[in-house]
């Protein structure tokens, strides 16, 4: 069952030959999150967009995957291709995870993508078919080795741990409140399937360079060494992209700084769903 969050009502005027027509935004979470990372941001758009936030699988109150084949990107997708559809076609936003399926419905599906922005998509794959022996991306694998070590032997307090403080520094984890390790241990098994699924699916650099969607990669300036490695390799390969680093900010930008993040993603979709009469 697919669990969506709308947050919106009213209209928009658009300049367009035709008749206004209210657009459609779709939020995508980050690991051990929920869309519930976005509420403040549906709160602040819901004047002039229709805006659903989408629990992907494992999180919120979207059902863990059960299969006994291996969860994959197209899995994720699914969750988000009904909204696109119904929509006709939406804007898309992702952070971490959550920008990783973004961009991969962008690839497989442009029709359906009004404009693409992502805070630090986690393309481990990407990063690994282009730096395979590169500090960056040994970092992170060993990591979520350790991830996986842990989980495997039941320790999932210590998994949530080193996975916490991977992204957001040391101690990160001690620093939560019970009230928010409780929904991140609860997740963990899903955050491990979804770090097999980057690393195995890759999403070819032609198509990448072929989006002709309006798009936008932020990431932060104090992230971790892979994060931003997949940076730079974006900026690279999508050179028609606008391409921010945020100061200050780590890996949890959308979550610690949310004020100063919601306000680029805001600016970026006034723009383009001004210029944008529909999808190109």
């Amino acid at each position: 069952m697919m669990n969506l969050h709308p947050t919106s009502s009213g209209s928009l005027a658009l300049p367009c030959a035709r008749p206004a027509e209210r657009q459609t935004v779709v939020l995508l979470h980050a690991s051990a999150s929920s869309g519930r990372q976005w509420d403040a941001l549906g709160e602040r758009l819901r004047p002039r967009f229709d805006v659903v936030a989408i629990d992907l699988h494992g999180h919120g109150h979207q059902e863990a995957w059960a299969d006994d084949r291996a969860m994959s990107l197209d899995d994720e997708a699914s969750l988000v291709l009904p909204v696109l559809k119904r929509a006709g076609a939406a804007h898309l936003i992702g952070h971490s995870y959550g920008g990783a399926v973004a961009m991969h419905v962008a690839c497989r599906h442009p029709h359906l993508v009004r404009s693409l922005a992502v805070y630090e998509p986690v393309l481990f794959r990407l990063l690994a078919d282009h730096e395979p022996q590169g500090a960056a991306i040994r970092a992170g694998l060993e990591a979520f080795s350790l991830i996986g070590f842990l989980m495997d032997g039941g320790c999932t307090t210590e998994a949530a741990r080193t996975f916490v403080d991977y992204w957001s520094g040391p101690h990160a984890w001690d620093s939560l409140p019970p009230q928010l390790q409780r929904p991140v241990l609860a997740s963990m098994a899903s955050v491990c399937q979804q770090f097999h699924v980057v690393c195995d699916e890759s999403l070819p650099s032609e198509r990448l360079a072929g989006l002709t969607m309006a798009s936008l990669c932020l990431s932060g300036s104090r992230t971790t060494a892979a994060t931003a490695r997949i940076a730079q390799l974006l900026q690279a390969l999508m050179p028609a992209a606008q391409h921010l680093q945020l100061p200050g900010m780590g890996h949890m930008g959308p979550v610690t700084h949310a004020a100063a993040v919601n306000d680029q993603l805001a600016a970026f979709l006034d723009l383009h769903a001004h210029s944008a009469c529909g999808p190109r």
